[in-house]
């Protein structure tokens, strides 16, 4: 009985094994397939079907991509934003969060609620109030208009794992600076933010997502200014009137997806613990 029950575990985990590996296969294949078409020409991208191996890779695309179609300006203008973004994202969210978990507070439970609700207003409903608002104070067609557009919006979540986070420390942690003559300010930036190092990588990367991949707000606040674009946006420089530039898109895209793969590489272990630690409260 003990060989067969061996024996049926190890088929049980051989066949999960094939399974996930093909699940992984078909989840990759569309980045692959973008990687692939970013060395071929434009017939070949057409011609060669499902295969993803180039006959004469086409390096050139790339310089087409990054000089030519100034993906290089766009790629600064995408890192200012998105590190702006991301800094004021986690001072303003974790604050927020802290008061939230850690304070008890008449009027508590209806701005959670509130703050729950807005999941659901899609961000198109606020575009008109926030251009006019952006327009009356000078930011509009600037960096400064995107960054606090994108760091001010959207963040409830961030604002729910901060405080589903902080409501799980130990109030002594607070007692014992307190004590020691730490006011407000003191205590949160010295003792509470430092501790929430798995929450402040997941808000890190959810943030460095939205923002770096965000396409509706730089399109709107730097319309007049094409200088200013992003990665995003100006994938717009290879579609032309008559035809679209399929092979620099793609090698366009594989660029302003390398930075995208390298940051979650280095957080994922952090973003997970974030993840996980949120769900359990």
């Amino acid at each position: 009985m003990i060989t067969v029950g061996r024996y049926n575990l190890r088929w049980q985990t051989l066949l999960t094994i094939v399974v996930l590996t093909l699940l992984c296969l078909i989840w990759v294949y569309p980045f692959l397939w973008m990687v692939s078409a970013s060395l071929k020409t434009q017939s070949e991208v057409f011609s060669s079907g499902l295969n993803l191996i180039p006959q004469d890779p086409q390096w050139h695309n790339y310089q087409r991509a990054w000089v030519d179609a100034q993906f290089s300006r766009y790629m600064i203008n995408t890192v200012l934003i998105t590190v702006g973004t991301v800094i004021l994202t986690i001072v303003s969210t974790s604050l927020a969060g802290y008061v939230l978990g850690r304070y008890r507070f008449m009027g508590r439970r209806p701005i959670m609620a509130v703050l729950a609700g807005t999941i659901f207003i899609p961000a198109g409903y606020t575009i008109i109030p926030t251009v006019d608002l952006a327009n009356k104070l000078g930011l509009l067609n600037s960096l400064w208009g995107v960054i606090l557009v994108l760091a001010g919006t959207g963040n409830v979540i961030h604002i729910l794992l901060f405080s589903a986070y902080f409501s799980s420390l130990p109030k002594e942690l607070e007692e014992a600076a307190v004590l020691d003559g730490a006011g407000f300010l003191t205590v949160f930036f010295r003792v509470m933010l430092p501790l929430s190092g798995p929450v402040i990588a997941t808000v890190t990367i959810l943030k460095f997502l939205g923002s770096w991949n965000n396409f509706f707000v730089p399109l709107v606040f730097t319309f007049s200014r094409p200088d200013l674009r992003t990665l995003s946006v100006g994938m717009f420089a290879f579609v032309g009137e008559n035809e679209t530039d399929w092979t620099g898109m793609a090698a366009a895209a594989t660029i302003s997806l390398i930075p995208v793969i390298i940051i979650f590489f280095v957080m994922q272990r952090r973003f997970v613990e974030g993840i996980a630690g949120a769900v359990k409260q």
